[in-house]
């Protein structure tokens, strides 16, 4: 990792951006899984999961060696915990796109994650909670109920209801990914966590998938999203973020993370007719902008 005295490097940065950009075509991805066929959150999660976890593993031994999967006793509850919250975050962020279209999924999942972070960082970690980030939070609150509210693909207050509850569940999940993560980030490499969460993820979703019908009829261009989902936004992207960060500093690389939702709801856009309303865009602005004010803190 960068320290404050080395200077970043233009192709680090770069690397960082692509990786922020590829995650934010997986909502579009599964936007487009929907409509090419019948199928449900929890089938689209775990075959992602199933399909990214040999990647992964393989990405994460050429990256971190021989050592790769040594696991420490006291860190197997902490991945675990990884696996288990990276696992629901799949099915309830898949899950909320139908309800809200993925723009909104996509905005109030990603932004609410760090927002849930820094709540539990200060209530389990001791992480001081500076007021301006307070403000921030609050201002994001706002911006979500917004822009839930203005998104048009909403068709009733249950839908709203219930897309909303969904989008924040899985924000809720990936800040636990990222708490466990800071818990072993020191004794691993970044990819390590990341490969053995996935794997973990799939079994603890298969006997659920195959109990509640697992979705595996999908035309010729629907296993190619799905192998989209499991090789770009997933072990190539992680594999770029990690090069590029070894000079880019963290606040940089939280800045640029920003691009992950705002590229998200653009391409829904673009690619998927989706458009906000008046309040839809009042709050996609108060959310993001609150967002970089955390990020950046």
């Amino acid at each position: 990792m960068s320290t404050l005295n080395e200077a970043q490097r233009p192709f680090d940065i770069a690397m960082v951006v692509i990786a922020a950009l590829s995650w934010g075509t997986i909502g579009v991805a599964v936007g487009w899984l929907y409509r090419l066929t019948e199928t449900n959150s929890l089938s689209i999660g775990f075959l992602r999961l199933l399909l990214s976890a040999p990647v992964l593993l393989i990405t994460a031994r050429m990256l971190a060696g021989p050592q790769a999967f040594r696991i420490k006793p006291r860190h197997r509850w902490v991945l675990a915990l990884i696996g288990s919250a990276f696992a629901g975050y799949q099915v309830a962020y898949f899950a909320a796109i139908p309800y809200l279209g993925v723009a909104a999924a996509v905005l109030i999942n990603i932004c609410s994650a760090p927002i849930f972070t820094a709540l539990l960082a200060r209530a389990f970690l001791g992480e001081r909670l500076r007021p301006s980030t307070g403000l921030a939070i609050g201002g994001a609150v706002i911006g979500a109920g917004l822009l839930a509210g203005g998104a048009p693909q909403v068709q009733s207050t249950n839908d709203l209801l219930v897309g909303a509850a969904l989008a924040l569940t899985a924000g809720f999940s990936y800040s636990l990914v990222v708490l466990g993560a800071r818990l072993v980030a020191a004794d691993y490499h970044p990819v390590v966590p990341v490969a053995l969460s996935f794997t973990l993820g799939a079994l603890l979703l298969l006997p659920v998938a195959l109990s509640t019908g697992l979705a595996i009829d999908y035309p010729p261009l629907g296993w190619l999203v799905l192998g989209y989902l499991s090789v770009v936004p997933t072990a190539l992207a992680y594999a770029l973020y990690v090069r590029g960060m070894r000079t880019v500093r963290a606040t940089t690389a939280a800045t640029i993370s920003l691009l992950e939702p705002l590229g998200s709801a653009l391409l829904a856009m673009i690619l998927l007719g989706e458009r906000f309303t008046a309040t839809g865009i009042v709050g996609a602005v108060l959310l993001v902008a609150s967002i970089a004010i955390i990020a950046r803190r």
